[in-house]
């Protein structure tokens, strides 16, 4: 099983959630593996670039970082000896000669997180420092990136994110993917099935007690606490806390009826599909 497994997902949907599971299922400690401990690798990552580029992303233009990104990770995929669990946020899109951006060569599977895009709207919100009605207008654009900086440099690469109807349709309906699809919601309500689900795909370990307690490790109390006497590593400039609710349904108090009608016209089939549009649901 050597090859990329990515964690994959629209920002704000669980990723971080999914990743502290597994590093407290794979190292197994006794105590709630350290958030900052984090096991897995970020595939926007600028050093993870530089190392296996074998040029400096700062000399490049970012197209120029998008052509090289999939020999990147096909050489990290080839020199691994077991599974590399890469987080992304990059939708899956296409170079100009029609090869995908995240290499199919060097890939053995996907874990894809979906959430309700009313309550990614908030928790975008707040991650970027921006207001409701902006974070909106991100979840439709279809030109929408991370990581583009007017000044400066970050410390990640440009990422080619598009609209939350189109990144979800990019990873899920893509052809040829080993895709394992969960819903945060499910994270949720259903964690040992869905977690457990998502550990035999990644051909990890699913006892029960270990599995068990992975999950109490990665709780969002366990982690918000944690939070409370350290700053978490990926908490972007600017941003006091990282963990902000950890539920479902709070769109209910964040959003008011007008932007809930935005978001369901903007992104309704797509909702529709994955059991967000429920009969009596929406206002």
């Amino acid at each position: 099983m050597n090859g990329i497994i990515w964690i994959a997902s629209y920002p704000k949907s669980g990723n971080t959630w999914f990743r502290l599971f597994l590093t407290n299922l794979l190292l197994d400690p006794p105590e709630p593996a350290d958030i900052n401990d984090i096991t897995t690798t970020i595939a926007s990552s600028r050093g993870l670039f530089d190392d296996y580029a074998g040029i400096e992303s700062s000399d490049l233009l970012p197209e120029e970082i998008e052509r090289k990104r999939p020999q990147v990770y096909e050489l990290l995929a080839e020199e691994a000896e077991d599974q590399v669990f890469i987080k992304i946020h990059d939708a899956y899109t296409y170079l100009e000669e029609g090869l995908p951006l995240v290499s199919t060569a060097g890939t053995w599977g996907v874990v894809y997180i979906v959430r309700n895009p009313l309550d990614i709207a908030a928790s975008y919100a707040h991650h970027n420092q921006l207001d409701l009605d902006k974070a909106i207008t991100d979840l439709a654009n279809e030109s929408n990136f991370l990581g583009k900086m007017k000044h400066g440099l970050s410390d990640q690469i440009v990422q080619r994110i598009l609209s939350w109807s189109s990144h979800v349709k990019s990873w899920v309906d893509a052809p040829g993917l080993n895709i394992c699809l969960i819903r945060y919601e499910d994270m949720l309500d259903h964690p040992e099935k869905t977690f457990g689900r998502a550990a035999r795909f990644c051909g990890l370990p699913d006892d029960p007690e270990r599995l068990s307690r992975a999950i109490r490790f990665s709780s969002f109390e366990v982690v918000k606490e944690q939070e409370r006497g350290r700053k978490f590593k990926e908490t972007p400039p600017g941003v006091s806390t990282f963990f902000r609710r950890g539920k479902t349904g709070a769109w209910r108090e964040e959003l008011n009826p007008k932007q809930v009608r935005r978001i369901v016209s903007e992104h309704g089939d797509v909702m529709q599909r994955f059991g967000y549009l429920p009969e009596g649901e929406i206002v």
